[in-house]
C-alpha cells in the first residue's frame, strides 16, 4: 500500500485542485489518488448515527487506504465557507465512530487513524486581503475538526487564494509548490515505508497523466 494517500475532494477532473493533487502525488513517488468524483457511494447519511448505513464496496476500500497511510493530504476549493458536498458526503460516512474515532471514558476524542502526518490543500476565490473578514472555516473543518480529530498528528495547511482571477502566470508557482511539497514529503515518507513494484508502476502512471493534463483558472 502507498505510504502516502492523497484525497481529491472536487467534483470536476479538469479543475486546478485536481491538478494540484496530480502534481504532489507524481512528485512524491509513493502516493494514491482517492478521487472521490470516481467513488460509487452515497455520500448522505441517511440515519445520522442512530442507525448503521452499509458500506460500499468503494468506501470500504478508501477505509483500508485510511487505515494504512502514514500521510493523508485532503485537496479541496472553499465553497460558501464549506468544502464541495462530495467531500462532506466522503467524511460522513467514511469516518465513523470506534473506526476512526472514539471517545473515552471522560467523554475525550480519541483519533484511531494511524497517519502521522497531513496536508490541507485549499483552495479559494476569496482574494487573500478579504480573508481577516471572512476567514476560512474550510480549514478548521478540515484540519483540525476531521483530520486532527481522527488521530492525523499533524496537519500542515497550504492555502491558494484568489484562484478565479489567477493568471496562468500566478498559478506556476502554486503547481511548483505542490510538486515540492510531494516530494519532500515522499522523502520523508521513503525512510519509512519502502514502495513496491506495483506502486512506483502506480506512480509513474500518475506522472504520465500530470504531464499531459491542462489547467484551467478555476478552484
Amino acid at each position: 500500500m502507498p505510504s502516502a494517500l492523497i484525497i481529491d475532494g472536487h467534483p470536476d477532473a479538469l479543475s486546478l485542485t485536481a491538478e494540484l493533487a496530480r502534481r504532489y502525488a507524481a512528485a512524491h513517488g509513493d502516493a494514491r489518488i482517492l478521487a472521490l468524483r470516481d467513488l460509487e457511494f452515497d455520500p448522505s447519511l441517511r440515519f445520522g448515527y442512530r442507525q448503521r448505513m452499509e458500506l460500499e464496496p468503494d468506501l470500504i476500500d478508501a477505509k483500508r487506504a485510511l487505515a494504512e497511510a502514514a500521510t493523508v493530504v485532503v485537496f479541496t476549493p472553499l465553497w460558501w465557507g464549506s468544502v464541495p458536498a462530495l467531500l462532506k458526503g466522503f467524511f460522513d460516512r467514511a469516518l465513523l465512530p470506534q473506526q476512526e474515532y472514539r471517545y473515552s471514558k471522560l467523554g475525550l476524542p480519541e483519533g484511531l487513524l494511524p497517519a502521522r502526518n497531513g496536508r490541507l490543500f485549499l483552495l479559494a476565490d476569496t482574494p487573500w486581503f478579504l480573508t481577516p473578514f471572512t476567514g476560512l472555516p474550510a480549514q478548521t473543518h478540515v484540519a483540525r475538526g476531521t483530520l486532527r480529530f481522527c488521530g492525523v498528528r499533524s496537519v500542515r495547511t497550504t492555502r491558494m487564494l484568489g484562484v478565479k482571477d489567477a493568471s496562468p502566470e500566478r498559478i506556476a508557482p502554486w503547481l511548483t509548490r505542490a510538486e515540492s511539497l510531494g516530494r519532500r514529503d515522499g522523502i520523508r515518507d521513503s525512510s519509512r515505508t519502502p514502495s513496491g513494484p506495483a506502486e512506483r508502476q502506480g506512480s509513474q502512471a500518475i506522472a504520465a497523466e500530470a504531464a499531459s493534463s491542462s489547467v484551467v483558472a478555476t478552484s
